[in-house]
């Protein structure tokens, strides 16, 4: 019996979990195949049910649904409570459980670049979904997190839903750059430079860029946005998403099959899927 995986996103658009999934089933000779369905609000209901097939080895959740899926789901995993969204979805005897793998996902693409948040000065850019799994994953590992967002409310939102896991600062706008260039890590978890949304622009002014610290933008098209290619000509250590999105897609096929991911195939797959876009 091939099982199946899907991914409930609405619009499906181009993901590259698709290919990374399936690269993955292939090089461990798994029986299975990774779908990506256009399921619209209304249909979120009917579409997790479809997911007790025994059939269905498991899914992924993205927007706009993360949240949206959580009513229809049996229980959800400590890690998912957390981040307070669900983006991987586990069939077990006890009924369908919700996890979130992205902030574990952010925390070994982190440790490739050789950055160990702990006890380190974090900045956020953003107030998102992508920002609350940063923040998360930062507080539960001992950083000190501080988050800006171009609507200031936002932010302050997001730091009172933090408050049981750590404190989080919100900065003011006057006291964004001073922050930065004082940071240990900046995360830009926002649509800034993200191609065909924001593509050439950068969140922060020209030049401000930390210090002595790293840069991670979970943007990975382009592969290089322009706050990334500031860091890096002033010598910082870079990263973009891609990394992140391999490791959670990599956590993800864990829960469902049980066995190590194939992680060095998935990030394979997942590049040449971006060289053919």
């Amino acid at each position: 019996m091939t099982r199946r995986v899907l991914l409930l996103a609405h619009p499906a658009g181009h993901s590259l979990s698709p290919a990374m999934h399936e690269a993955a089933f292939a090089a461990l000779g798994i029986d299975a195949s990774y779908r990506a369905v256009d399921v619209p609000p209304e249909g979120l209901e009917r579409a997790v049910a479809e997911l007790r097939d025994p059939e269905v080895a498991g899914a992924n959740v993205t927007v706009p649904h993360k949240r949206a899926v959580i009513p229809w789901l049996d229980g959800l995993t400590e890690a998912a409570r957390r981040v307070g969204a669900v983006n991987t979805i586990v069939p077990t005897e006890a009924g369908l459980i919700g996890d979130n793998t992205d902030a574990h996902g952010f925390l070994r693409g982190l440790a490739e670049l050789g950055v160990d948040p702990s006890g380190q000065r974090c900045v956020v850019l953003g107030a998102g979904g992508a920002a609350r799994a940063v923040a998360v994953a930062l507080l539960g590992a001992g950083a000190q997190v501080a988050l800006s967002n171009r609507t200031e409310a936002r932010a302050r939102e997001l730091a009172a839903d933090l408050e049981g896991i750590g404190q989080v600062a919100v900065l003011a706008p006057g006291a964004l750059e001073q922050a930065v260039r004082g940071a240990h890590l900046l995360v830009q978890a926002t649509s800034a430079g993200m191609q065909g949304v924001a593509e050439g622009v950068s969140p922060l002014p020209p030049g401000v860029v930390p210090d002595d610290g790293a840069v991670v933008d979970l943007v990975y098209r382009p592969a290089e946005t322009p706050l990334l290619a500031a860091a890096r000509r002033a010598g910082r250590r870079t990263q973009n998403g891609l990394p992140m999105l391999v490791h959670q897609g990599a956590l993800a096929f864990e829960r469902w099959f049980g066995r190590p991911a194939p992680v060095e195939v998935m990030r394979r797959a997942a590049l040449e899927a971006l060289s053919a876009d």
